[in-house]
């Protein structure tokens, strides 16, 4: 199917696109293209006009400064899974890039655009909540009355495709943690077979001294229609020696943390999507703490 017809336009400053935005309701912006263009060509979005921020160099690389990883929203899933300094202070989201998709996906495919998107399917919101990331987001101070503003990860999702994201705002860079050296982070998932989106994903960052759990954050996506903590799950590892039997305590706390809303559909039930997310966070912490791998 083709898109509707549009009108488009190149910017080369981020105070440009959101100038156009502002003055032109119902505008989207186009970053890689892998989450608008399919949906336009369907017909689900049809914006009278599509505002390409790919030329903004500014929105784009990888940098490590006073204990964060700063991502530029443009900067694709490649230059992410192809990254030594990812793979150093945040390997949970060095591999998890390497699992999206295929590579031209991962060629075109910019983070930002990924989590302004916000599929409940996708595997990097489950990861980056997990990681406590936090996003910069730009606006018009005169227009939105916010300016610069940061989020987290646990207030920037609101639902399925759905984000805090204004109008006249755009996602310019993910801030995340570096993970220190007593942190263990891992992402497993059960992913669909024909597009590798997660059908249950599960994300852990456990810190460990002395044997001993410390802090936990625990996420799982792909089944409710936003990355859910559980802090049921976190509550019960802290304190306690990551063996298997209380790992296996612990995440089975994970269905009373996740609601009622789990989605269902062709592929999974919501019944299954609900035993197996247990399942995918044992999974990850067994491969954080060395119990098993991949």
């Amino acid at each position: 199917m083709f898109a509707a017809e549009f009108e488009y336009k190149k910017v080369s400053s981020v105070s440009e696109a959101i100038q156009l935005l502002s003055s032109n309701e119902d505008a989207k912006i186009l970053a890689g293209g892998h989450s608008l263009i399919p949906m336009m060509k369907l017909r689900l979005a049809q914006p009278p006009l599509v505002i390409d921020i790919g030329g903004i160099d500014e929105l784009r690389g990888i940098s490590v400064d006073n204990g964060t990883l700063r991502i530029g929203a443009l900067t694709t899933h490649a230059e992410i899974a192809e990254s030594h300094v990812v793979q150093g202070v945040a390997g949970i989201l060095w591999e998890a890039a390497h699992g999206i998709g295929d590579p031209q996906v991962r060629n075109w495919g910019t983070i930002g655009g990924n989590v302004a998107h916000a599929d409940p399917a996708s595997d990097l919101p489950t990861v980056l909540t997990v990681m406590d990331a936090k996003f910069a987001i730009q606006g018009r101070g005169g227009i939105t009355s916010r300016g610069t503003r940061t989020v987290s990860a646990d207030d920037f999702f609101v639902g399925p495709l759905e984000t805090v994201l204004e109008k006249n705002e755009i996602l310019t860079a993910i801030e995340i943690p570096v993970l220190a050296e007593n942190q263990h982070a891992e992402y497993a998932k059960m992913a669909h077979p024909a597009t590798s989106f997660a059908v249950v994903g599960a994300g852990v960052v456990v810190t460990v001294e002395n044997n001993i759990c410390t802090a936990a954050r625990v996420a799982v996506g792909g089944l409710t229609p936003k990355p859910t903590r559980g802090p049921t799950v976190e509550a019960a590892l802290v304190g306690k020696e990551l063996t298997d039997e209380n790992i296996a305590a612990a995440t089975a706390l994970i269905d009373g943390d996740l609601g009622s809303d789990i989605m269902s559909d062709i592929f999974a039930s919501a019944e299954y999507r609900r035993a197996m997310a247990a399942i995918e966070l044992k999974h990850a912490i067994f491969h954080a703490t060395g119990l098993a791998h991949h």
